[in-house]
């Protein structure tokens, strides 16, 4: 009973509140321009300066592409224990490299952060987060900085997301690994607190753990700053609050915008906006648990993926606008959004989709989108 009002209550949500309308304050409108191609499913950006930055590659490498001379070069050092999906059985597998996230003092230490699919001989893949130091196009001094065991042979839901919150910490993302429901222990992986998958974790910029992260428990891990969550791979720190929001994936139907709370609780498996992948599946009660709904829930799938908070100049009516992009469909969500509300949304180039993993900025606010694709591209996105 406690589900179904649940779902009531984020249908009135979705279907009202958070209705999707298109803002039309302004004759201006966006196109595409391709400005680089030829990574191999590309899934993160960090920009070094105005026309250099380095990539993420899913199936290839770390590079460092230069957009104006169109270049690109594989930075040495990248740890030898990564899994891709090169030859995977099935199209959904998720390993690969993931996030590339710069240190706020990167001009000074050259620090930098990146997580990825790790193997372990004879126990499967995890997601892995590292710290290293890039040094003439090599990374070096790297430190491990999470470890989601156990290691498994399930080939889905990583996470890998990664932002620096206002207050100078490192928040982190895992998946919880399932495909299938039916496959949950007793008590489910994102509910369980001795667990690191399905949880969004905070860290010291040092890898140490904060001492004023949620109290979970006794066995808790203590890096754990919210629970409850399925897949995340978008994370982004909405530059006029410093509010914190990421994306989450669903099974059928089920994709997520949420609003990060310390020791939050967004109810995966127990309670979601779509429905579940296993029929035959029921999550178990959980009492005197409370669980955070959901700012903004799709009724169709969208799969979203690295948002962006957009504070350019291009567009000046998007100024502070949440940018979305999704893998199915290939979509591309524009949200207005006062405080901690969607007031609508708008979703861009219906008449030329593209799977896409990652909205960014360059810092002098250009914006750019990755494109999941064997030849994937960067492409610059342009007031017509």
């Amino acid at each position: 009973m406690r589900y179904q009002l649940f779902l009531i209550v984020l249908l009135l949500a979705g279907c009202n509140k958070n209705s999707p309308t298109t803002d039309v304050s302004t004759n201006i409108q966006p196109k595409k321009k391709i400005v680089f191609e030829g990574l191999n499913r590309p899934w993160s950006i960090a920009f070094l300066n105005e026309n250099e930055a380095l990539v993420t590659e899913k199936n290839g490498a770390l590079v460092k592409v230069n957009l104006q001379t169109k270049t690109k070069i594989t930075i040495k050092g990248f740890p030898k224990d990564l899994t891709d999906s090169i030859g995977a059985i099935h199209i959904g597998d998720n390993s690969g490299i993931f996030e590339i996230l710069l240190h706020p003092s990167f001009e000074k230490n050259k620090k930098l952060f990146f997580s990825y699919a790790a193997k372990k001989k004879g126990v499967g893949k995890t997601t892995k987060f590292v710290q290293a130091q890039l040094q003439n196009d090599s990374l070096t001094n790297q430190k491990t900085i999470l470890v989601a065991e156990p290691y498994t042979y399930v080939n889905y839901h990583y996470g890998g997301g990664m932002t620096i919150g206002p207050d100078n910490k490192l928040y982190l993302t895992v998946g919880e690994r399932l495909f299938w429901e039916h496959d949950e222990p007793v008590l489910p992986i994102a509910q369980d607190v001795t667990d690191p998958r399905g949880k969004i974790h905070r860290f010291n910029l040092d890898g140490t753990i904060p001492n004023d992260n949620p109290n979970l428990g006794k066995e808790a891990i203590p890096s754990i700053y919210a629970m409850g969550i399925r897949n995340t791979q978008g994370i982004a720190v909405q530059p006029e609050t410093g509010t914190i929001w990421f994306t989450e994936h669903g099974t059928i139907q089920g994709d997520e915008i949420n609003i990060l709370k310390k020791g939050g609780n967004y109810g995966w498996p127990n309670v979601t906006s779509g429905k579940l992948r296993s029929d035959d599946y029921s999550p178990p009660k959980l009492e005197h648990v409370s669980f955070t709904v959901p700012a903004w829930f799709w009724q169709h799938t969208v799969a979203p993926t690295g948002l962006c908070f957009y504070t350019g100049k291009d567009f000046p009516h998007w100024k502070n606008n949440l940018l979305v992009p999704g893998l199915s469909r290939g979509s591309l969500w524009r949200f207005h959004i006062v405080g901690d509300t969607l007031k609508s949304a708008e979703e861009l180039f219906l008449d030329d989709r593209v799977r896409s993993r990652k909205v960014a900025q360059s810092p002098e606010g250009k914006l750019y989108l990755l494109t999941d694709e064997e030849n994937g591209k960067i492409i610059q996105i342009l007031p017509k």
